[in-house]
């Protein structure tokens, strides 16, 4: 642990040195070493207390034991401490209030930089909710989005896996330690995530366990990595709506799916359509949206990727499976019912609503209230 880091992290167990005096201070110290390392007598005279106090605790080493104890857990789990201070710190959220004054990481931290969707919604997700957050990662992760979601139950855990079956790349904020998986469920999620050059991130100490007070911070979090926020499914009162409601506070896009009228877990999304959110019914939407958003990022080299590469993509130019090639070829440009799709009996009832999603994700067909169109 560089010294940067290791001053950053000392920081945040010492008294009265709140994450708002961090921020304030580092506007005049510039960094955590010159906190800890220049003389008092440099700073303004209104400082110096301060200084001297921080410096003091420091010598006291007080702070010890549990920063060894951090230190043994994050060499087990094989993780890194990237400070607000650091050029590795990612921008976007750099830029929010609140921001945390340093993250836990695992796995490729080059992800932070890249541009990224946040995929959130409902633990208690239907069918129609758990399709929905599959294709429209999937699409969006082979656009080159990296795809950033909390690791939950429910949609935020498809999402992730949507994103890793089109071999893209994923982000999963954490409301524990960088040590502790929660849930359980998706311990081996998180370990493919990283195998497959993805992140796990967090704000909090390793050995941190899953307190309900937590997630809102984490939430915060996912919002302000992300260029924008897709709501797949939720109810009125969820931590999906909080994760939408940071990202209004953060300016950033908020999309939400609409569903039937019927159903409780759209009643979320229906709520933020209301307040202004972008009405999206298929990926393409998105990509539309944030076009200018994705001029101020330079990509990686590996990535190989740029905005009209991900606008050729929305259009269609994807590779299409067999099996949507063949429906295509039977799916003319006058609208048709699924009943009518099926007479020949070429696919199962479940089959043919599989690929309709996916090829309507794709922007090849458009659904007219049950009646699917080709249009390309």
């Amino acid at each position: 642990m560089d010294k940067e880091c290791h001053y950053a992290l000392v920081s945040q167990h010492l008294e009265n040195f709140k994450v708002k005096v961090q921020r304030q201070l580092l506007e005049h110290a510039g960094s955590y070493r010159a906190i800890y390392e220049r003389p008092p007598s440099e700073y303004a005279e209104q400082l110096r207390p301060l200084l001297e106090n921080l410096q003091e605790q420091y010598q006291q080493q007080n702070w010890r034991n549990r920063l060894d104890a951090i230190d043994e857990r994050m060499e087990k789990c094989a993780a890194q401490i990237i400070p607000m201070t650091c050029p590795d710190y990612p921008a976007l959220l750099k830029q929010t209030v609140g921001a945390p004054p340093l993250l836990y990481i695992r796995g490729n931290d080059e992800n932070l930089h890249l541009p990224q969707i946040a995929i959130v919604g409902s633990r208690r997700m239907t069918r129609g909710g758990k399709t929905n957050a599959q294709d429209w990662s999937k699409f969006l992760a082979a656009g080159g989005f990296v795809i950033t979601s909390g690791l939950a139950q429910g949609v935020d855990g498809i999402a992730h896996a949507g994103a890793l079956a089109a071999k893209g790349k994923t982000i999963a904020v954490m409301g524990t330690g960088i040590d502790i998986i929660y849930p359980r469920a998706h311990r081996r999620l998180a370990e493919e995530i990283i195998e497959q050059g993805g992140t796990l991130v967090t704000a909090f100490d390793p050995g941190t366990p899953p307190l309900p007070t937590h997630f809102p911070s984490r939430n915060r979090i996912i919002s302000g990595l992300s260029l924008g926020v897709l709501v797949v499914e939720a109810a009125p009162k969820s931590g999906s709506l909080i994760t939408a409601r940071y990202a209004l506070e953060q300016n950033r896009e908020v999309f939400a799916i609409p569903g039937s009228i019927h159903n409780p877990q759209s009643r979320g999304c229906h709520q933020l359509i209301k307040q202004g959110a972008h009405l999206v019914e298929r990926a393409k939407d998105i990509i539309d949206e944030l076009q200018g958003s994705l001029a101020g990022f330079t990509l990686m080299p590996e990535q190989n990727i740029s905005a009209h590469q991900l606008a050729a993509s929305a259009t269609g130019m994807a590779n299409l499976l067999a099996d949507e090639l063949r429906l295509l070829s039977v799916l003319g440009f006058e609208p048709v019912d699924m009943d009518s799709l099926n007479v020949d009996g070429l696919f199962s009832t479940a089959e043919l609503s599989r690929l309709l999603v996916s090829l309507e994700l794709k922007g090849l067909v458009e659904n007219h209230n049950g009646f699917y169109q080709r249009l390309s």
